[in-house]
């Protein structure tokens, strides 16, 4: 069972900071080709610095809610390596939502963020796939990993609106699974909570108070690196889980099990 991904090119989205920049760090330091894209291009030069440019190291910084953004990401990926084995969606975002105000228009946002440009560039890299594929081959095609969280099973009335674009990204990846099996384009997720993403490190700051109450209520008594959340999807796109599809795989040091953490905080 091999969980190489060396000469493999990958496009990993929300990739400026936190959890999908220590997944881009760590496919470069396994062999992987890879696109850093994000929309905040000051910081994707600031973290890549003088790998911008080498031979397996690329960024783009776009609105992946705009159609026109994600076909040029496409494009620059193609040029810079004339192909597209993995795709890992992890541009996200998490804000509070009212679920008494009908002004609240967070729902709409957060589906508009997270679930979106996750749809639309899945439907367009998996056909790249297709295109590029042996046909005749019984190695799979490529293999898409969303970044999800267990916000979609959990419920906290302030998370709203996360909550139901995160459940929304669990189903598309089962859903996107079925429609791409055939093309053998595999269709994981990775959900996450108690993890040092960007999100909560942010969060973090202004409310001191909420990582005692997530280590208290987390079996295993810690907020998880990045890293953690990277080595699962590094085995989500590798060969070793070539009979995987559809799953959405729980790194949250057991928090699900118990979770009843009072703070609005993955």
């Amino acid at each position: 069972m091999s969980f190489s991904i060396a000469g493999k090119t990958a496009i990993v989205t929300g990739a400026a900071n936190g959890i999908g920049l220590a997944i881009g760090r760590q496919f470069v330091e396994k062999g992987a080709n890879v696109m850093f894209a994000d929309m905040d291009e000051k910081r994707l030069k600031n973290e890549l610095g003088e790998q911008v440019d080498d031979s397996n190291v690329r960024y783009f910084a776009g609105d992946l809610r705009e159609r026109l953004t994600i076909a040029n990401l496409v494009s620059a990926t193609l040029d810079a390596f004339d192909e597209i084995d993995i795709l890992v969606n992890g541009s996200r975002q998490v804000v509070p939502s009212n679920p008494l105000d009908p002004d609240d228009d967070s729902v709409i946002s957060l589906l508009n963020q997270n679930l979106m440009p996750a749809f639309r560039l899945t439907q367009l890299v998996a056909r790249r796939m297709i295109k590029q594929s042996d046909s005749e081959s019984e190695k799979q095609a490529g293999s898409i990993i969303n970044l999800s969280s267990i916000a979609a099973r959990r419920t906290h009335p302030d998370l709203l609106a996360y909550s139901v674009s995160s459940a929304a990204l669990d189903q598309m990846t089962r859903s996107m699974a079925v429609a791409l099996a055939p093309n053998r384009i595999r269709v994981n997720a990775v959900a996450f909570g108690s993890v040092m993403s960007a999100s909560l490190k942010s969060i973090l700051k202004e409310h001191r108070d909420y990582r005692q109450d997530i280590e208290s209520h987390t079996p295993l008594a810690r907020v998880a690196a990045p890293g953690e959340v990277a080595d699962a999807v590094q085995f989500l796109a590798s060969d070793g889980s070539g009979f995987m599809t559809g799953q959405v795989i729980t790194v949250d040091g057991g928090r699900t099990l118990l979770d009843p953490v009072a703070a609005p905080a993955h």
